[in-house]
C-alpha cells in the first residue's frame, strides 16, 4: 500500500488562516461578475502574448478564492493588474521559480512528517502518548493559508488557472508536457480550508492508523472449544492483512489448513461484529476460544467485555473531520467527490458502474466451479482469497519461510539485495544501483507501506514487518509489493522532466506496478515455473482477485454514501449499517457465485478504518496491471517500465493511452476469461 500523505498534504488543497490570531475565515465575500469582466477586459489590453481564455479563467478562479480579509474589490483589481504576467517567457520563468520552491517546501515538509511519525510507523521500541500526538500533527496544515495571506496563492491562481477534469480531457497533442505541468500547478489552489479543519482531519486519520497498527491477534493464544492450539506460540497477525495472508498460506496445508482457515474466519467475524473481547487484542497473556468467545487467564475463565464499537468510531471520526471540510470545497463539496473526481480523477459513479458490471459477470461463477473442483468441497466465504492458482500454492509455507528468513534476517539485508532483485527482472547493474540507492528499508510496526520522497535528494521508504527471527514469506511478499511502489516513486520523481508532473495520475497506477512486482516474488527467490497452464491459471487468479477487491471497494463506497445520508449517526448505528451493507453487497454479487447468503466478510478490510475510500484504487490497480502485463509481453521489462512511469502525473486515460495505446478497461480480462473458461 502506498502511504497516503493526508497527514501532510491534505492542506495543499487550500486553507484559510491568514495568521495565528485568526482561526476561521471571516464573512464570505464575492467579487461581482461585473468587476471580474472589467478586470478581464483590461488585462486583455496588456501588451504581450496573453491568451484570452487563460485571462478569463485566471481572473475568475482567483476571484473565487478572494475573501473579505484579502481586501476590497478595488484591491483585487489592483492585485490582478500588478501580478498578471502577460509575456510567455516571463510566465515560464515564474513557473520555474514556483516549481523549484514548491519542491523544496513539499520535500522538507515530507521529511519532517516522516521524522515525526517514526515512532508510530516503525517498530523501534515502546510507543508513548507523545509519539501519537506528534504523528497526528499536520506539518502542512497552515502552508496554504500562509500562501493566501502573502498573496503567492493568488499570483499562481491568476497566472496558472485551474482546469477541470473535463477540460483536461480535451487537451490535444499540441499541449506540451510543460503545459501539463502548468495545469497541475493550477490544481494546487482550488479551495480554502481552515487549518484547524486540516489538523482535525490529520488527527482523525492518524488515530485510526494507530488503532489499526496495534490490532494484533495473538494466534498462539487462540484455542478451539476443546482447548486445542492450532497456531505456533509466537505467531502474531495484524488484522486484516496478516489474517488474510494466513488463510492464503493454508491452502497448501492439506492436513490442518481448513481447520486453521475456519478459525481465522471466526476471528474476522468477531472483529467485524465487534463482539471480540477487547482485552485479547494485542495481548499475549490471555487465551481466547474464538468459537465460544470465552477468555482464559492461567487456564481460568475470566470475564472480558467486547470491544465497544471502537472500529466504527474510527470511521465516524474520519467522516466528521472530512464533512467539516465540505463547506470550504464548493467545487467538490463531499469527501466522496474529493476522493474520486478530485484525487482519483475518475467520477465515483463511473467507478461504481464498472464494478457493478464486472461483479455481475457470468464467468465468475464458472471460476467458482473450477475452485470447488480443485478444493474438493463447497466454497466458504474466505475463499474470496483462494490462492491455489498461484505457483506458490504448491510450495509449503515452511519452505518459503526458511528461504526468506535466512536471506533477509533484518532490513539491511533486504536493502543490500535490492540491486540484485532489480537485475533479476532485467535492469542493468548501473540502473539497478541507481534506483536502489534512493530507497531506504525500515521495520514496520503495522503491515507495511511505501512512503515516497517529495524532492530530489531524499529517499523513498519501504516498510515491512521483520520479526527477530527474520523476514517470513508474508513479510517478504509485502516487501516486494512495496518495493514496486518505491521503484515507481523513484522513477516518477528523479527521472521526471517537470517537478509538478512527478508521481502518477492516482494511486491505482502505483498499485499496478506494486502488483507487477509482487507477482514476480517467487522468481526473485529463484523459483522457476514450468507449468504450461500457468498463463491460464494467472488469468483465473486475476479475475477472482479482482472480484474480491471490487466487492470490498463497493462496500467502502456504500458506507460513505450511508454516512452522508445519516450524518448524525453514532458508532452503534454505523455498525448496524455496515453489517447490512456488507451482507447486501455479498447477496447481490457473491451469493450467486458462492451459494451462501448474508456473509459479512467484506467488512474486514482495515483500509475502511484508516484509509477511507482507498480500496477502489486497488481494483483499478489490478485492471491497469493486467493491461500493462499484456503490453510488456515480449518487450523489455525495464525499458518499458522506465518509459511508462516517466510520463508522470497526466490524467488517468491520457497516461494509459501513452503507456499501452488504449484506455483503462476490463475488456482485456474478460477476453482472456472467455478463452480460459469457454
Amino acid at each position: 500500500m502506498k502511504k497516503l500523505m493526508i497527514l501532510l498534504f491534505a492542506g495543499f488543497s487550500g486553507c484559510n488562516v491568514p495568521n495565528s490570531n485568526k482561526t476561521m475565515p471571516t464573512t464570505k465575500f464575492e467579487i461581482s461578475q461585473t468587476t471580474i469582466s472589467q478586470i478581464t477586459d483590461s488585462l486583455k489590453l496588456m501588451p504581450g502574448n496573453s491568451i484570452a481564455l487563460r485571462i478569463e479563467k485566471g481572473v475568475k478562479h482567483a476571484a473565487s478564492l478572494w475573501r473579505a480579509e484579502d481586501g476590497t474589490s478595488a484591491d483585487f483589481a489592483a492585485f490582478c493588474k500588478a501580478n498578471y504576467v502577460a509575456n510567455d517567457a516571463e510566465r515560464e520563468l515564474l513557473f520555474d521559480k514556483v516549481s523549484k520552491n514548491l519542491e523544496s517546501i513539499y520535500g522538507h515538509f515530507n521529511k519532517m512528517s516522516l521524522d515525526l511519525r517514526e515512532n508510530v510507523d516503525l517498530n523501534n521500541g515502546p510507543m508513548l502518548e507523545i509519539d501519537k500526538e506528534f504523528s497526528g500533527y499536520s506539518i502542512g496544515a497552515h502552508l496554504i493559508s500562509d500562501l493566501f495571506d502573502n498573496k503567492i496563492a493568488f499570483t499562481i491562481a491568476l497566472n496558472f488557472p485551474y482546469y477541470t477534469l473535463e477540460e483536461k480531457e480535451k487537451f490535444d497533442q499540441s499541449v506540451t508536457r510543460k503545459d501539463w505541468a502548468m495545469a497541475r500547478l493550477g490544481d494546487t489552489f482550488v479551495s480554502r480550508v481552515p487549518a484547524e479543519l486540516q489538523q482535525a482531519a490529520s488527527k482523525a486519520n492518524a488515530d485510526a492508523d494507530i488503532y489499526i497498527s496495534e490490532y494484533n491477534i495473538e494466534m498462539g493464544k487462540l484455542r478451539t472449544d476443546s482447548g486445542k492450539q492450532l497456531f505456533p506460540d509466537k505467531m502474531v497477525l495484524l488484522s486484516h492483512w496478516n489474517l488474510r495472508d494466513e488463510i492464503k498460506a493454508n491452502y497448501a496445508n492439506k492436513e490442518t489448513g481448513k481447520e486453521k482457515q475456519e478459525m481465522i474466519y471466526k476471528v474476522m467475524e468477531r472483529i467485524i461484529n465487534q463482539d471480540i473481547p477487547e482485552k485479547v487484542i494485542n495481548n499475549p497473556n490471555l487465551q481466547w476460544a474464538a468459537y465460544s468467545n470465552k477468555v482464559f487467564e492461567n487456564s481460568k475463565e475470566i470475564s472480558c467485555p467486547a470491544e465497544p464499537d471502537s472500529r466504527y468510531q474510527q470511521i465516524l471520526n474520519n467522516f466528521k473531520a472530512e464533512k467539516a471540510i465540505d463547506a470550504y470545497s464548493p467545487e467538490m463539496n463531499t469527501f466522496i467527490l474529493r476522493k474520486f473526481s478530485g484525487e482519483m480523477e475518475i467520477p465515483q459513479e463511473e467507478v461504481e458502474t464498472l464494478f457493478d458490471t464486472y461483479l455481475r459477470s457470468p464467468q465468475l461463477a464458472k471460476i467458482a466451479a473450477v475452485i470447488e473442483k480443485r478444493l474438493g468441497r463447497s466454497l466458504r466465504p474466505y475463499d474470496i482469497w483462494y490462492d491455489g492458482f498461484k505457483a506458490r500454492s504448491v510450495i509449503p509455507q515452511e519452505e518459503l519461510n526458511s528461504k526468506t528468513t535466512s536471506r533477509y534476517p533484518n532490513p539491511k539485508a533486504f536493502a543490500a539485495d535490492m540491486p540484485n532483485l532489480l537485475a533479476k527482472v532485467g535492469w542493468s547493474k548501473e540502473r539497478a544501483q541507481y534506483l536502489s540507492e534512493k530507497i531506504a528499508v525500515d521495520p514496520a510496526r503495522g503491515s507495511g507501506h511505501a512512503w515516497g520522497a517529495q524532492m530530489k535528494g531524499e529517499k523513498a521508504h519501504l516498510r515491512t514487518r521483520i520479526p527477530d527471527t527474520g523476514m517470513d514469506y508474508k513479510g517478504y511478499n509485502i516487501a516486494v509489493h512495496e518495493f514496486g511502489h518505491n521503484v515507481e516513486q523513484t522513477i516518477s520523481l528523479y527521472d521526471i522532466d517537470h517537478y509538478l508532473l512527478n508521481g502518477v495520475p492516482n494511486t491505482a497506477f502505483t498499485e499496478a506496478l506494486a502488483f507487477i512486482f509482487q507477482s514476480r516474488d517467487l522468481k526473485l527467490l529463484g523459483y522457476t515455473n514450468t507449468n504450461p497452464d500457468q498463463e491460464k491459471l494467472d488469468n483465473l487468479d486475476t479475475a477472482w482477485s479482482l472480484m474480491e477487491i471490487m466487492g470490498v471497494g463497493m462496500v467502502d463506497m456504500k458506507i460513505w454514501k450511508w454516512l452522508y445520508a445519516h450524518p448524525e449517526a453514532n458508532a452503534a448505528e454505523l455498525k448496524v449499517a455496515v453489517l447490512a451493507i456488507t451482507k447486501e453487497v455479498w447477496n447481490t454479487y457473491f451469493s450467486p457465485v458462492f451459494g451462501i447468503k448474508d456473509e459479512p466478510i467484506l467488512g474486514i478490510y482495515s483500509h475502511m478504518i484508516s484509509n477511507p475510500l482507498y480500496l477502489a484504487a486497488y481494483s483499478y490497480g489490478q485492471i491497469i496491471e493486467f493491461q500493462l502485463e499484456e503490453h510488456l509481453n515480449g518487450k523489455s521489462f525495464p525499458n518499458e517500465i522506465d518509459r511508462i512511469y516517466k510520463q508522470g502525473r497526466l490524467i488517468p486515460q491520457r497516461w494509459m493511452e501513452g503507456a499501452v495505446g488504449s484506455k483503462i478497461s476490463v475488456k482485456p480480462i474478460a477476453n482472456k476469461l472467455e478463452k480460459a473458461i469457454p
